[in-house]
């Protein structure tokens, strides 16, 4: 990590007046420590870089974090970079290792923006970084602010979910507020947290249990009241009405050997069936089980 002896200001000023490296000098160094395990020539690599840092730091200052941190999240990106640079590529280190630093603070900065974790995905990354460089570019373009042509051209532009520019947006928009936070009160009652505000659309446990008994008993005069069907009734309805697929009339009416009209008929006639028999045996708790 660097350290930020005697103030940030003086190292970023110690750093800027480091000497840039010709091309040869950069190979030299890479080739040192590649093959040499050359520590003093992975230091001045990186120590004439870091000018480099420092500049790709400035394009996140917006996001609210220390600027010691994010230098040195990209320091352990020039580091990563010099460990992965191949010298014998006719590609400059700078080039190279600008990929690894500005990835190395983008993860710092997802990471300790927000404590709710975003940008899980390479569309959400792409989001948090550019919606409001984007958004800002659509504004000026002179035309009324339409918020909803906006969210579809960014999303068409990322490869997102005009969902996913709205949640991102709203997040963007303002601070993370802890479900414990207090509620102000107009009178002298007890303070209220945000928690006690959200709304949970589930059922209570005691009706889900309800619910699945309830949906156990139906299956089970489903499956008696199913002995009163002939071997061809039953067949037509499971397959029919009790499998996933749901098979066509026709392509049953094939496999059996009869008319899709025909099939038809005899799945009325089976489903009556079981209405009749379940009515008779639960008159007042079958309505639903047979549709």
């Amino acid at each position: 990590m660097v350290q930020l002896a005697g103030g940030e200001r003086q190292f970023v000023k110690a750093a800027m007046a480091a000497p840039f490296l010709e091309r040869e000098q950069e190979r030299a160094l890479a080739i040192r420590w590649k093959e040499q395990r050359d520590e003093q020539a992975l230091h001045h690599l990186a120590h004439a870089h870091m000018r480099l840092v420092i500049a790709i730091a400035g394009r996140f200052r917006n996001y609210g974090l220390p600027p010691a941190d994010l230098i040195q999240e990209g320091h352990v990106g020039l580091l990563e970079a010099a460990a992965r640079f191949e010298p014998e590529r006719d590609v400059r280190f700078s080039t190279y290792a600008t990929w690894w630093i500005r990835a190395s603070m983008q993860d710092y900065v997802l990471r300790n923006w927000s404590i709710v974790r975003g940008g899980t995905s390479s569309g959400q990354k792409a989001l948090f970084f550019n919606l409001r460089r984007l958004r800002a570019k659509l504004s000026r373009d002179g035309r009324p602010v339409d918020t909803s042509r906006i969210y579809a051209t960014i999303a068409q532009a990322i490869g997102v979910s005009q969902a996913d520019v709205a949640t991102m947006d709203a997040r963007l928009s303002g601070p993370d507020i802890s479900l414990n936070a207090p509620v102000a009160q107009s009178d002298n009652s007890s303070m209220t947290e945000q928690v006690e505000f959200l709304v949970d659309n589930h059922p209570l446990p005691d009706e889900a249990v309800t619910e699945v008994i309830d949906a156990d008993r139906r299956m089970t005069w489903l499956r008696d009241a199913l002995d009163v069907l002939s071997e061809r009734e039953l067949r037509i309805v499971r397959e029919r009405r009790l499998s996933e697929e749901g098979a066509t009339l026709e392509a049953l009416g094939t496999r059996l050997g009869i008319s899709k009209e025909r099939v038809r008929q005899i799945e009325n006639r089976a489903m009556e069936k079981l209405r009749r028999i379940l009515i008779e045996r639960h008159p007042d708790e079958v309505v639903g089980v047979v549709n």
